[in-house]
């Protein structure tokens, strides 16, 4: 590793030691306060606070503040600014009151990159490009906090690159996962709706029975992923809402299904979207009904560069991280959308078996990340900081 390299990662280590107790005492405000998609003021306004220089509004509720040279290259690093429509049950002392939880360590990315952001602005002018704080909302919800930002003000500032660390339950306690090429899915909504000729239960004949067509649909689409995509690749369905009629005597005229599609290979995304149509709009034709496919398109494949990972990796050790095993998901973010504005990477900062840690999956009410995991990821946060600012 290069001496400049060794110092600027020794030195904001350093930085962000020193901030912890400030940037925990924050994890426990924003997880007490935590605001949905598009309503996040309060959040915006406790994170900017922190800040050490102002910061600029962005997409309605983001914040964006620039640490280090005020002109030249930069790099963006990403923090979540929302939480989700969960009702809390952790018991924790700073816990949610009410039906909105940070259930997916929204709360400690933010913190962390505080006390990043604090220890990148102590070091001034030894940072070689500008860091980025970019406090994004809207990540759970659409419409999407990441696309309209790589539409608008993070494309005017024209980052070199895009970085993020996430936590995650599955993953060691001490390890980082951080890994070239897709580690994340696409994701698309499809909404089908299939349209019968209503009747009376004693008389199915004299109508077309919707909800059996939905129902041939929905077992019909599991089958089918496993014969139009390679079983090597990563690609999954899930019908999550199947709704129609309103007695039990009553063939109804319509009957909806709700579905996300998931894929690693662009490929694999549309061979997804074409199997739904083809095969809802068969198998309805074989019933006397008809199908309607409506696909809403969702955020990208998250694939991380390979240059970034290589760099960050060599730095791991220098932060007392171990690196996980390979780890890649058919989970979602809307981090994806920033690889159309510059090279991104995201890493997977381990929890289980960290001291005080029950293991629950992200999005469940009872997910609580120990304090120290603000530490643990804002480290994770610096190793792609440094790996993105000292290329060649």
């Amino acid at each position: 590793m290069p001496r400049s390299t060794e110092r600027l990662l020794a030195g904001l280590l350093r930085g962000i030691e020193r901030e912890l107790p400030r940037a925990i005492e924050l994890r426990h405000r924003l997880h007490r306060e935590p605001e949905l998609a598009h309503a996040e003021e309060r959040t915006a306004a406790l994170v900017a606070a922190e800040l050490p220089v102002p910061a600029r509004v962005v997409a309605a509720t983001g914040r964006i503040a620039r640490i280090g040279p005020a002109v030249g290259a930069s790099v963006a690093l990403r923090a979540e600014l929302d939480g989700l429509p969960i009702g809390e049950r952790t018991g924790a002392s700073f816990s949610a009151a009410g039906e909105v939880m940070h259930a997916c360590g929204h709360d400690v990315h933010m913190a962390a990159l505080v006390a990043l952001a604090r220890a990148a602005h102590a070091l001034g002018e030894e940072l070689p490009v500008a860091l980025l704080a970019v406090f994004q909302p809207s990540e759970e919800a659409y419409p999407s906090g990441a696309e309209q930002l790589v539409r608008e003000e993070l494309a005017a500032l024209a980052p070199a690159a895009v970085l993020a660390a996430h936590i995650h339950p599955e993953l060691r306690w001490g390890a980082v996962a951080l890994d070239p090429g897709p580690v994340n899915a696409s994701c698309d909504a499809v909404e089908i709706v299939v349209a019968g000729e209503p009747s009376h239960g004693a008389y199915p004949h004299r109508g077309r029975d919707p909800i059996l067509a939905l129902a041939q649909i929905v077992v019909a689409l599991h089958a089918q992923v496993g014969r139009r995509i390679d079983p090597l690749a990563a690609a999954s369905l899930t019908i999550g809402v199947i709704e129609g009629g309103s007695a039990e005597n009553v063939i109804p005229a319509r009957a909806r299904a709700r579905a996300a599609l998931r894929a690693h290979r662009l490929e694999d995304r549309r061979a997804l979207e074409q199997m739904v149509r083809e095969v809802a709009s068969g198998v309805a034709a074989a019933h006397g009904c008809r199908a309607e496919v409506e696909l809403v398109r969702g955020e990208p494949a998250l694939e991380n560069d390979a240059g970034i990972v290589e760099r960050a990796r060599a730095l791991l050790a220098e932060t007392g991280f171990d690196l996980a095993p390979a780890w890649r998901s058919c989970g979602s973010d809307d981090f994806a959308f920033y690889g159309a504005l510059a090279p991104i990477a995201m890493a997977f900062v381990g929890l289980d078996g960290a001291e005080g840690f029950v293991a629950r999956p992200l999005h469940h009410p009872e997910l609580l990340p120990p304090d120290s995991a603000v530490g643990a990821v804002a480290r994770a946060q610096a190793v792609l900081y440094v790996a993105a600012a000292t290329a060649g």
